[in-house]
């Protein structure tokens, strides 16, 4: 159930679409194609995310429209097996152009085709990985958005600290294929704050539980969730132990706090998802994708808890939930914040003048 919820919310809403006046004038009928993680949706819940995802919200600003001047090809993918046999049959399709949510995607689709434009929605380092060249000119067939998460893992800790003011023992959740930098930022940020980090890595459904429970056992008193779309198929599992065992933990993205998760620090998804349609409709429209530069999306987005979703429980100690919430908003919390983006917009600037970080589209 918990996955077809999420499903639901997010990979059925990148899935639906919008199409072009320019291509209805012509008589052209626009075919794209998208590739997501998680089981097969059925129409109705496709539709159902598709009415309110920003990408296709954007698409349609744009002048795409699905079943008018755009089909939208739509396939489903967990094991490495079938996200490839979704790549393998969007190919065979010939669509105008691929969409993937990841560098994993992206390296799949690398395999399979060299012609097709493909689109990416961030989630890893496309260079460090061989996928691109470098940002400014990727060459190849691959363009879009990369977000280096794994950069605002130290200010997710440097939140975790303010929150939990007696704060001394932390620990990440990851899965396998999570890039190594994640825990050597991790690991980074626990050394400035002088915390005890542990890590802990999730290969199917029912480490999670086992997880938490070693989390608890060891006194940690606080969870940073790294981001990966098996992590994300899951979020409500890990939102609901996270409040069992009374541990506070900061989320990737904001999805995690719509569903009840106690805070988030993480790439906007709304940019990224906006500024990828973008990608999607000049191509379309005839751009040349192994000249356009890929981008990094903009500000990170912190989101927090309603009193609605705080767990129950005591209400002492340093990890009572209203206590935490309380944080969300102090001047301390905006400071970090503040200086977060100061820093990114800094990192970006740096980029642009060496030529490694493209202006976004």
């Amino acid at each position: 159930m918990h996955r077809r919820v999420f499903l639901n919310a997010l990979a059925g809403s990148l899935l639906a679409a919008p199409l072009t006046v320019e291509a209805q004038q012509s008589g052209k009928v626009a075919r794209v194609g998208i590739a997501f993680f998680g089981p097969t949706l059925t129409p109705e819940e496709v539709a159902k995310g598709a009415a309110v995802n920003p990408l296709w919200l954007r698409m349609k600003e744009l002048g795409w429209i699905e079943g008018q001047n755009m089909i939208v090809e739509r396939r489903w993918g967990e094991s490495l097996d079938q996200r490839r046999a979704a790549i393998v049959a969007l190919v065979r399709l010939q669509v105008d152009v691929l969409i993937v949510s990841s560098h994993l995607w992206a390296r799949i689709a690398q395999d399979e085709t060299k012609t097709i434009p493909t689109v990416v929605m961030s989630g890893g380092d496309l260079v460090s990985s061989g996928l691109v060249a470098n940002l400014a000119r990727p060459g190849g067939n691959l363009t879009g958005l990369q977000a280096l998460a794994e950069d605002l893992v130290p200010k997710q800790l440097e939140l975790l600290k303010v929150l939990v003011p007696n704060l001394s023992r932390i620990a990440s959740l990851g899965v396998p294929d999570i890039p190594e930098r994640y825990g050597q930022q991790a690991a980074v940020g626990a050394r400035t704050l002088r915390l005890k980090l542990h890590h802990f890595i999730v290969r199917q459904p029912g480490d999670i539980a086992t997880a938490f429970r070693e989390i608890a056992k060891n006194g940690d008193q606080g969870v940073v969730v790294f981001p990966s779309p098996s992590a994300a198929l899951y979020r409500k599992d890990i939102i609901d132990l996270a409040a069992k065992h009374r541990i506070a933990t900061i989320y990737p993205s904001q999805g995690y706090v719509q569903a009840g998760g106690l805070m988030s620090y993480g790439v906007n998804d709304t940019d990224v998802q906006r500024r990828a349609a973008v990608y999607v409709d000049k191509i379309l429209r005839g751009a040349n994708n192994s000249t356009s530069s890929l981008s990094a999306p903009l500000a990170a987005h912190g989101a927090g808890a309603s009193r609605a979703q705080r767990p129950n429980g005591k209400k002492d100690g340093a990890n009572n939930p209203d206590r935490v919430l309380e944080g969300l908003h102090t001047p301390e919390v905006r400071q970090v914040q503040t200086r977060a983006r100061t820093e990114e917009t800094g990192r970006n600037e740096g980029h642009r003048k060496e030529g490694k970080t493209p202006l976004a589209p």
